[in-house]
């Protein structure tokens, strides 16, 4: 069965890691599918800039160590350049303060080098969607580090769309939530848009954040 988050043409991926074996290893993982295209490999944040300005990539796979600086770091230039990409963290380790940190800067995720590379290629298409990726075991404590930050909304929320927060709540993908609403993927993800709109959020971790602290979900 064809991925739900198959694009029309493959995901355009910057892969910005410095170790060559650990590149390498991740091209030829991404490469075997036809929906994802490396279309650049960086070893540094300055490169990282650099191509993304040039290839104008739909995902930034990005370690968070690099010889000149930190990936997370690095988040807001890569957005400033290509607002449209998304920017999905590799790391070594993770924790409730760096994924936050993360969510923070505009980041699309975190996903911890130790998984698997079908888990790696399974987010890249996640994020390419419009998703983020945390994993669960880092998700209670990252939200709870956003929450509280933008008070007072979502009373605008049509009922469809507070169905659609509610299924975001329970920690539903954009493929699952579409399913449970009954409707097509491209309607469950236009949902899920004026829902973070409405709530002024960045991102789907973070409408989930706002929606707590504002009571819409318990």
């Amino acid at each position: 069965m064809p991925s739900p988050f198959t694009h029309c043409r493959p995901v355009r991926i910057l892969l910005v890691e410095d170790h060559d074996m650990v590149a390498e290893a991740i091209c030829l993982a991404l490469e075997r599918s036809p929906d994802l295209r490396i279309v650049a490999r960086a070893a540094s944040v300055a490169s990282a800039l650099a191509d993304a300005q040039r290839y104008e990539p739909d995902v930034v796979l990005m370690d968070r160590r690099l010889p000149d600086g930190d990936g997370v770091t690095a988040i807001a230039d890569l957005l400033a350049l290509v607002p449209g990409a998304r920017v999905l963290v590799l790391a070594a380790e993770g924790s409730a303060s760096v994924a936050a940190r993360v969510a923070e800067a505009g980041g699309a995720g975190l996903i911890l080098k130790a998984r698997g590379l079908s888990e790696l290629e399974e987010g890249v298409r996640r994020v390419a969607a419009g998703e983020v990726v945390f994993g669960q075991d880092l998700l209670g404590d990252v939200l709870e580090q956003l929450t509280g930050r933008v008070p007072g909304l979502g009373t605008n929320l049509t009922p469809r769309e507070r169905e659609a927060l509610l299924l975001l709540g329970e920690g539903h993908s954009t493929a699952e939530l579409s399913e449970q609403l009954g409707v097509a993927l491209n309607t469950g993800r236009n949902h899920v848009q004026r829902v973070l709109e409405k709530l002024g959020a960045r991102s789907q971790l973070e409408a989930v954040a706002i929606a707590r602290r504002e009571g819409l979900l318990r």
